[in-house]
């Protein structure tokens, strides 16, 4: 499939013009990544997709006719392998824990993820091991057990394991067929408003916007980075329980101010309505009905807030029987085929040289969202856009790799594909900005706040965090 095809199916997803994404090319120089599926056509159009509905924003402000966006081959190939490139102070990270990973079974592969310690505590009860078991302990235990028995037992618990499948055998899955028949880009109309007119001050295409950032990980926060970069108040929201991996937050919060609130705590659910009441934007990266006791379903923030845009990213999708299992890109990867496609011996599952489900994800939601502003300011439609990572799984296994040519990875990478900084934490090199909209910044403006140190406000407006009342007791 050529470069565009990806793109091309997502903009129509949207409803938008295919002509729009007529200028999409390849980029130069070429984007090296080195499979047996198209990757580098899926990243390059998820970005390219991005930067264009971007410059689409800041046309419709303008009033001007869009331009062609700018792709560097170097600098998507940097970006979407960014833990490769991540410093803090000279030292990388150590980006896997001991226990995520493939682990054989007794009839077969399973692959698990523990990067965060609540999911490392369920997978050790899972498997009945205390903190002090090794990871060789682990695999002896692993090797007893059956397959399909550890995702199901993994899902009741929550847990984070499923069993490695060729795409032949997902393809027979009742939630791949699912899959199949979702948009590569969820829009739904959610509510109509009175168009909001687009804040006066547009020294960026985002300037004067405001998005409450509920995701965590990969693909969430890479969306919200790219709207951070095209100018948005960004401000994230986490929960104070469940702390973020420091240099994941430091790898993708460049623009952008943390803080957290606790949903169970009454005064901060009303700090977040208050957030909500004049934010343009809402993006979720919770599965599907998690937020919804808290009245954070589509519908319920389509009724209470009528002109809020809403963006949201999932591992397996809002539909079918595993909407509500947890997963990320390895994950997803494993279950779906890729990681066999992606086997060198035919035994070993592989993987994509690069976490392309999740950062494809990430800028195909900042590409729905940008579009969703351009409609909801054009008519009033408000709208709903979502995105899974078992969609863009599924679109990519219908792919093949271009052609030795665009897999040769002898080339290097030309500089600048990094940026270094200085952050509360040290000196940060990270991937260099990758979203090229036409007069995007050559660097990002900041690097990420410590995670939940900022007071949870809008730019410029005042909110008094130290001496609020939380009720029981519960710490900021």
């Amino acid at each position: 499939m050529t470069a565009g095809h990806f793109a091309a199916r997502a903009w129509a997803d949207l409803g938008a013009p295919g002509a729009d994404v007529g200028h999409i090319g390849c980029p130069e120089p070429p984007v090296r990544l080195d499979s047996r599926l198209d990757v580098a056509g899926l990243v390059t159009d998820s970005i390219a997709l991005a930067a264009l509905a971007i410059e689409q924003v800041a046309a419709t402000r303008a009033r001007r006719e869009p331009r062609t966006p700018r792709l560097r081959g170097d600098v998507i190939t940097t970006s979407v392998r960014s833990e490769r490139h991540f410093r803090l102070d000279g030292q990388p990270p150590q980006a896997w824990a001991p226990l995520s990973g493939f682990w054989s079974t007794r009839d077969g592969w399973v692959r698990t993820h523990a990067n965060y310690t609540h999911h490392e505590q369920r997978l050790r009860q899972l498997v009945g091991l205390d903190e002090s078991a090794s990871p060789a302990t682990f695999a002896s235990a692993l090797a007893e057990r059956r397959a399909i028995e550890l995702e199901n037992e993994a899902a009741e618990r929550g847990a984070i394991v499923v069993a490695v499948r060729d795409h032949q055998t997902w393809a027979r899955h009742p939630h791949a067929q699912t899959v199949a028949t979702m948009p590569l880009i969820g829009r739904e109309v959610v509510g109509a408003a009175p168009t909001r007119r687009w804040p006066g001050e547009s020294s960026l295409p985002l300037s004067g916007l405001r998005v409450l950032d509920m995701t965590r990980v990969i693909a969430g926060p890479v969306a919200t980075r790219d709207l951070a970069y095209a100018g948005a108040d960004v401000l994230r929201v986490d929960s104070p329980r469940l702390p973020e991996i420091a240099w994941q937050h430091l790898d993708t919060g460049q623009g952008k101010r943390s803080t957290t609130l606790d949903l169970a705590s009454r005064v901060d659910r009303q700090m977040l309505a208050d957030l909500l009441e004049t934010a343009d934007v809402l993006v979720t990266g919770y599965r599907p009905g998690a937020l919804d006791r808290y009245g954070l379903s589509p519908d319920e923030l389509g009724e209470r807030y009528p002109d809020l845009v809403i963006g949201s990213v999932s591992a397996w999708g809002r539909e079918g029987p595993w909407r509500s299992r947890r997963g990320f890109d390895s994950i997803v990867q494993a279950a779906t085929g890729i990681a066999m496609v992606e086997s060198r011996d035919g035994d070993r599952p592989g993987a994509l040289p690069a976490q392309a489900l999740d950062h494809s994800a990430g800028h195909f939601l900042a590409a729905a969202i940008a579009r969703s502003l351009v409609d909801q300011r054009a008519d009033g439609r408000v709208s709903h856009v979502s995105v899974a990572l078992a969609r863009l799984a599924h679109e990519l296994l219908g792919s093949a790799a271009p052609g030795p040519s665009a897999l040769d990875a002898a080339a290097p990478e030309q500089p600048p594909t990094t940026q270094t900084a200085t952050a509360d934490a040290g000196v940060v090199t990270f991937a260099a900005p990758v979203v090229g909209f036409p007069d995007a910044p050559e660097r990002y403006a900041s690097v990420a706040t410590r995670w939940g140190s900022d007071a949870p406000a809008w730019t410029g407006r005042q909110a008094l965090r130290e001496g609020a009342q939380r009720e029981d007791g519960r710490a900021p």
